[in-house]
């Protein structure tokens, strides 16, 4: 690990216009601590914002906003989030083990790097650590890589479980861009990799997320967290599945699916979930959105098992929803 200059931000620093422009920003440090040891980072300087006023959970008539500092495991158990978001709750619980839960951010958990095998070893090509060299995964061993959205520049994945659940609620970023805070709806926060892979997001230099916005409707009823992987836990989804679903007599009022483990951003097709609002709730019609939702899905050798697996998990996420245990 080379020598950073390490800073730790006030909001004065902040109300002051102290740029995070140059630096690297730190919060929990779960993810980014591990990638400046492989050498994946190599910051110059580190914004320590641990101390900014972001640590809290805010309930209202229009949702619930969760600070970006709070750490993932007081989100998990907030009692707003467990009864009236328990997709997150349970994505969340999913994800890492008790003790980087009770040390990962929120804020950072939006925006932790892939885990490709490639990526890290600073050996191997890779486009996204460095942009030119070529994706060493393409021909490579893939196992747990993308079958959506891919490039020819780049097949890593997302691995964030509680991304998945934010996307399915439709959540919304709140940023802090040059003394204004904006908002960015959930869909719009990550990018898929296209010839750009090293861009994980569409964040600006100097940007600052405050704040996630839950929205009032949570979907308290009918949900599913379904998480297939290697063991029971600390493993990264081969393939994740948020579903969300309002039923009225039998029918489809609502439904929201997103998928984790298949494509560099959480995968969610609005204009897909919304041609099924008024269909029965069935399996039949489960498994035509799954058909629609992995639409031109493409295998790279060692993972082409996952369109069948991820396919089949859409359907028996949805069907948990539709009858919780």
């Amino acid at each position: 690990m080379k020598p950073f200059q390490y800073t730790r931000l006030s909001t004065e620093d902040l109300s002051l216009g102290t740029t995070l422009r140059d630096s690297t920003i730190l919060a929990g440090g779960t993810n980014l601590v591990d990638l400046m040891k492989y050498g994946v980072e190599e910051p110059d300087s580190l914004a320590d914002i641990g101390k900014l006023p972001y640590a809290q959970i805010e309930e209202s008539d229009k949702g619930l906003l969760l600070g970006a500092l709070v750490t993932n495991a007081d989100t998990a158990y907030h009692a707003a989030v467990k009864s009236t978001y328990p997709v997150l709750n349970k994505a969340i619980l999913a994800a890492a083990s008790s003790q980087l839960r009770n040390r990962a951010t929120n804020g950072g958990n939006l925006l932790q790097r892939t885990r490709c095998y490639y990526f890290y070893d600073t050996t191997m090509p890779c486009n996204k650590r460095e942009p030119g060299t070529g994706c060493a995964a393409i021909k490579g061993f893939n196992r747990i890589h993308a079958i959506l959205g891919t490039s020819a520049s780049c097949i890593a994945t997302h691995p964030s479980d509680m991304c998945v659940a934010l996307a399915a609620l439709e959540a919304k970023v709140h940023v802090l861009r040059k003394g204004e805070t904006i908002v960015i709806p959930f869909d719009q926060l990550h990018r898929l990799p296209g010839d750009q892979p090293e861009k994980d997001h569409n964040l600006e230099p100097g940007d600052l997320i405050t704040h996630i916005q839950l929205p009032a409707e949570g979907f308290s009823e009918h949900f599913e967290y379904l998480k297939i992987r290697d063991r029971e836990s600390y493993a990264f989804a081969l393939v994740s599945v948020a579903a969300c679903l309002k039923v009225s007599q039998g029918k489809i009022a609502d439904i929201r699916v997103a998928l984790g483990g298949v494509a560099h951003k959480p995968w969610k097709l609005k204009e897909v979930e919304k041609d099924f609002f008024g269909k029965e709730a069935s399996t039949e019609n489960f498994q035509s959105l799954a058909e629609q939702l992995i639409q031109g899905a493409q295998g790279f050798g060692t993972n082409d098992f996952k369109i069948s697996l991820v396919k089949g998990a859409i359907v028996r996420a949805l069907n948990n929803a539709l009858n919780p245990s």
